[in-house]
């Protein structure tokens, strides 16, 4: 293995400290990721240094010119505040002729537009459940077609970001505040989608364009109480006293139906090439009672932080931390952005 020059892109206030001595669980939790990407690859023997990032390309540039690193690892979710705003951070990496890991400034816009997504998987004809987009400053109102229950959320935000129990809703005026909250609380458009009661199910994708594809994952809910709604809110995700409280926990599913896990990798496949995802991602999909499956989103760069899904799932078929971490370095190097002709 070749040792390189790794600058680690983050934001500028997930810089980690050098060692986790002296903070709480809490503190540690900000940075975690990035803590475990930058201490890793320095493991590796590879030359990492974090440049935090927040609204100034120059940094990167200087950064470039300073060090020449042979690939940047990017664990940037925003630019200057704005979630979606990062495929311009790769897109500069791109007009700087830079390697960088994970997906593709084309990719990420598609990814991040819920709504874009949705009718591409639609014309694909893959499965993802009816939706309708409520843009912010436009009159609210539901369409015939959309019936509850409905789930609704922001079109672009990631990490179950304003996603709570209150986004299931099961008439029109739950449906008007839920709508209302996400525009004026987390400021986006919002979007709406028919609700499917079933198991969340999450599969790993890792290539630009040949697929390897990680053990289907479930999260489950071992004590919610048959009244509260079994999904993935932030603070399902992000809690750790309330995973505690009510059993919520991941691991590979088991007792699928039939055949299930060979059709709904196949099906991740489809969705990774329709959105010209590379890198690597997480598909969020749900199964119901019946055994039909339903694509709800797609994460490119999901959370690398060590014990998380998506390194959990990779452990799960024998690729460790270290093993995962080197995959998606070469992978970077590897993708054929225009540039490279």
């Amino acid at each position: 293995m070749k040792k390189r020059r790794v600058v680690v892109l983050m934001h500028e206030d997930l810089v980690p400290p050098e060692t986790l001595a002296g903070y709480t669980d809490k503190e540690i939790a900000r940075w975690k990721s990035e803590f475990d990407v930058l201490t890793t690859l320095r493991e590796m023997g590879h030359d990492a240094q974090p440049l935090g990032v927040r609204d100034d390309l120059g940094v990167i540039r200087r950064k470039i010119r300073d060090f020449k690193p042979h690939v940047h690892f990017n664990l940037l979710e925003e630019f200057h505040g704005v979630a979606v705003y990062d495929q311009y951070v790769v897109a500069y990496l791109e007009l700087m002729r830079q390697a960088y890991t994970g997906c593709n400034p084309r990719g990420l816009m598609l990814a991040h537009d819920k709504a874009l997504c949705k009718q591409i998987l639609l014309y694909h004809r893959i499965p993802t459940p009816r939706f309708a987009l409520f843009p912010r400053w436009q009159k609210v109102k539901r369409p015939k077609y959309l019936r509850f229950p409905l789930l609704v959320k922001s079109a672009v935000e990631e990490a179950s970001l304003g996603i709570s129990q209150a986004s299931v809703v099961s008439n029109d005026e739950k449906f008007l505040d839920r709508v209302t909250f996400i525009h004026e609380q987390v400021q986006t458009d919002a979007i709406a989608e028919h609700y499917i009661d079933g198991r969340e199910l999450y599969v790993g994708i890792l290539g630009n364009r040949r697929l390897q594809t990680f053990p289907v994952w479930e999260m489950l809910f071992t004590k919610m109480p048959e009244h509260v709604q079994r999904i993935a809110t932030a603070r399902v995700k992000f809690n750790p006293d309330y995973q505690k409280k009510y059993g919520i926990r991941t691991r590979a599913a088991r007792d699928l139906p039939a055949g299930a896990e060979e059709r709904i990798v196949h099906l991740c496949k489809r969705v990774y090439r329709a959105l010209s995802l590379s890198g690597y991602a997480r598909l969020d999909l749900r199964m119901r009672p019946d055994g039909r499956v339903y694509v709800l989103e797609a994460n490119p760069n999901p959370n690398l932080e060590y014990g998380e899904d998506f390194a959990e799932s990779a452990e799960a078929m024998g690729m460790s931390y270290e093993a995962l971490l080197q995959k998606i370095l070469g992978l970077g190097m590897a993708y054929r952005a225009a540039w490279r002709g």
